[in-house]
């Protein structure tokens, strides 16, 4: 079985045959499907690849790039304008030039539809179906998609009741679009992707990793890409979650550190954090996605003097192409890379993923421009891109964890991806959390998640309850089980396991939270559950309100292909071979242990200042670091 994340920067593959891990890290190449084949060819070397699964950016480099299909949007007479309109709330409340982008259909692409359901449907690659009260005239969009489809047969249609089967019109609209304007490019690579594997016989089957954590069937990420636009920062938080659980930490927060960008979610008791609405570059999502708040800050983020003189970094990234100076393929502009190189924490004979050759004097001269302009040191030049880089990074784990009622200071932080060891004792000691755990395998830890996730399906109904009768819930209950059982059955998975949950609010309240519902409860149950999430998660309850029930949500899961028990067994790779290296350490250059992590041992302890070094990543202990290498080769640092 093979997982491959793909990146902005890198695409990270990892291999499991016979329990035996092997990993690789290449160039994201134009075509994706390119360099996976790429990398199955020289991962697999032959072997068969019975299990393919797959994290893409595809859906969202066509929305970030605007190459998406140009879409129809049919709603009711009188009702084109909802995605414009929008809501009332204000990009930047304090800045009056900030503005929405611009909606993903033109004005003369919106059909509004009248009492006799006619229409005209201008030319266009894809369709989006939304009347105002879509979540509940199911029949009546399956009409209107079907008279779609009479008038321009192979178009693809996306329907809101479909796509997002909640009430709120704008978000269930903007979601439907978004679909619509997604599907053909994804449903292109999709194919070309299957083409090039499945029918080829490379692999048996091809999986996609969906935003809520869970895989879905290439065809139905093709007919709904919108659900996998946060393909890749998924997998890394499920394997981090499936390593907390092994290690035995109940609160943690993953931290994922890539070349363009870094990702961060909270994982308390096991239990992964997932919101059922977002906003993706200021487009209204309403599907469900693991609850990752990313920022621009990576290796690839550059460093540049604002008006002010003073020194930022990204969210500007130096991507793949031409990368950070030290890469050597005609950068120029200094990264949080280039600055690790200038400060010894990447050693200037490294070779990144085993095959990319550093050129530490074009890291120089990059961070040496940006000294210069400052008028001081490159050191310290170097130094304050990696501690501005950090402040981004320590910003994204307090959204995650303060601003949503949790103290870090009692959490551990995973850090994973080909940046994130270098950077994880430094941001856990600020926050004041217990320690920093790099795992194996970290600098493609979103690709083995991709083999940890199980198969899965979302599902959501829309309902108004004030009551104490609970029946319309178990009819959309039902309604769910019944809906997903047939997705996951049409994947060969006849068996999921499904869970249910209710969108609860105080009346009058314009936002909710999801309650886990069991059969059999009555609104007392709810009621309990409810106020104490209410309580933990805003600081109050008021126990006397009155409450409504909006949405009922359903999700079946599958076994994965891989357990964390096939994984998290270390056994050394090769004999420690320890070496010394010039690094700076308090400001000052010190030498410093370097290890290569594949000869390390279960029990090994490391004292910082030190340098742990892999193929895909390198981590840094600061001084009175102190690492402990576990059973499952994890990096457990405290101070």
């Amino acid at each position: 079985m093979l997982g491959a994340d793909v990146g902005g920067t890198f695409t990270d593959l990892v291999f499991v045959l016979d329990g035996v891990v092997t990993t690789a890290k290449i160039a994201t190449t134009d075509h994706q499907e390119e360099g996976i084949a790429a990398g199955i060819d020289e991962l697999a070397a032959g072997s068969p690849v019975d299990v393919f699964v797959h994290g893409t950016t595809i859906a969202t480099n066509a929305l970030l790039e605007r190459k998406g299909a140009q879409v129809v949007l049919i709603t009711d007479a009188g009702f084109e304008d909802i995605i414009e309109i929008a809501r009332q709330d204000r990009p930047s409340l304090y800045d009056p030039y900030a503005d929405r982008p611009e909606p993903l259909v033109a004005r003369s692409l919106r059909v509004g539809v009248g009492g006799d359901g006619s229409f005209t449907l201008p030319e266009a690659e894809a369709v989006a179906v939304s009347l105002v009260n879509g979540h509940v005239e199911r029949e009546r969009e399956q009409n209107l998609a079907a008279a779609v489809v009479r008038q321009s047969p192979g178009i693809p249609v996306s329907v809101s009741s479909v796509v997002a089967g909640e009430f709120r019109e704008y978000e269930r609209t903007s979601t439907t679009v978004l679909n619509a304007y997604l599907t053909p490019v994804t449903a292109t690579y999709l194919q070309a992707l299957s083409a090039r594997l499945l029918d080829s016989g490379i692999v048996g089957s091809l999986g996609v990793m969906r935003s809520s954590g869970g895989l879905m069937s290439a065809q139905d990420a093709a007919a709904l890409p919108a659900a996998v636009l946060l393909s890749g920062p998924a997998g890394g938080v499920v394997a981090a979650a499936a390593f907390a659980g092994e290690l035995g930490y109940d609160r943690v927060v993953s931290f994922d550190m890539g070349g363009t960008s870094t990702d961060v979610c909270r994982i308390e008791g096991g239990d992964i954090e997932v919101s059922h609405e977002r906003s993706i570059d200021g487009y209204a999502c309403r599907l469900p996605a693991v609850g990752v708040h990313s920022v621009g800050a990576g290796g690839g983020s550059i460093a540049w003097i604002d008006p002010g003189g003073a020194l930022r970094v990204g969210p500007q990234s130096a991507g793949a192409h031409p990368g950070p100076a030290c890469y050597g393929n005609g950068g120029t502009e200094a990264t949080v890379t280039d600055a690790n190189v200038v400060l010894g924490r990447i050693g200037a004979d490294t070779k990144l993923g085993g095959r990319l050759a550093l050129d530490a004097p074009a890291a120089l001269a990059a961070v040496s421009v940006v000294a210069d302009r400052l008028g001081m040191s490159v050191t310290d030049a170097a130094l304050g891109i990696v501690r501005i880089s950090e402040e981004v990074m320590a910003g994204a784990i307090r959204t995650v964890s303060v601003e949503q009622g949790s103290d870090p200071r009692g959490a551990q932080l995973i850090a994973f991806g080909g940046a994130g060891g270098l950077h994880a004792t430094a941001l856990a000691r600020s926050l004041g959390m217990q320690g920093a755990i790099i795992p194996p395998y970290g600098g493609v830890f979103a690709a083995l998640g991709l083999l940890l996730a199980p198969p899965r399906t979302d599902g959501a109904r829309a309902v108004l309850i004030r009551s104490d009768d609970l029946s319309p819930v178990e009819g959309a209950a039902e309604e769910l089980h019944a809906e997903i059982g047939r997705t996951l059955g049409r994947a060969g998975f006849p068996d999921p396991q499904i869970t249910f949950a209710v969108d609860v609010r105080y009346l009058g309240q314009a936002h909710e939270i999801s309650v886990p519902w069991l059969w059999g409860d009555t609104i007392g149950d709810v009621r309990r559950r409810f106020d104490v999430l209410h309580r933990e998660r805003n600081g109050f309850d008021r126990p006397e309100d009155a409450i409504e029930i909006v949405t009922v949500r359903g999700v079946g899961v599958a076994l994965p292909v891989l357990s964390i028990e096939d994984v998290a067994t270390w056994s050394p790779r090769a004999a420690r071979a320890d070496t010394r290296r010039r690094v700076i350490v308090d400001g000052e250059w010190s030498e410093v242990l370097v290890v290569d992590r594949a000869g390390l041992r279960a029990g090994d302890v490391i004292e910082g200042p030190a340098v742990i070094e892999e193929a895909e990543s390198t981590t840094y202990l600061s001084q009175g670091d102190r690492a402990v290498i576990g059973r499952s080769g994890a990096i457990e640092v405290t101070w």
